[in-house]
């Protein structure tokens, strides 16, 4: 089964682009406690990080064109965040993680 796209996730939910992100788009208008997988769907892998660059548990999700970045808070809720291949390598870059390992997941 192929990964979902980018561009197919962009266009199922309300995404605002993240200001001076270029690439970055954060998602709205959703239940703040909805999962990663209720996004990606239950056939994607999600791997858990964590990063002295950010204060919540970061999950990231490939996507073909792409990837998701989510933070899971402390209090259960997520900030989900759909990023393009320069948006996803620029922002996993910054957090630490190795995305090398991330696209063979």
């Amino acid at each position: 089964m192929a990964k979902p796209s980018f561009e197919k996730l962009y266009g199922e939910r309300e995404w605002e682009p993240i200001r001076n992100c270029p690439g970055r788009y954060a998602l709205r208008g959703v239940d703040r406690r909805m999962s990663v997988e209720s996004i990606v769907g239950p056939a994607i892998q999600v791997s858990e990080h964590k990063s002295s660059a950010a204060k919540d548990t970061v999950l990231v999700a490939m996507l073909e064109g792409g990837g998701i970045i989510s933070y899971r808070r402390s209090d259960g809720s997520f900030l989900h965040t759909l990023n393009d291949e320069e948006g996803l390598k620029r922002k996993l870059k910054q957090l630490g993680i190795d995305a090398e390992v991330d696209r063979e997941r």
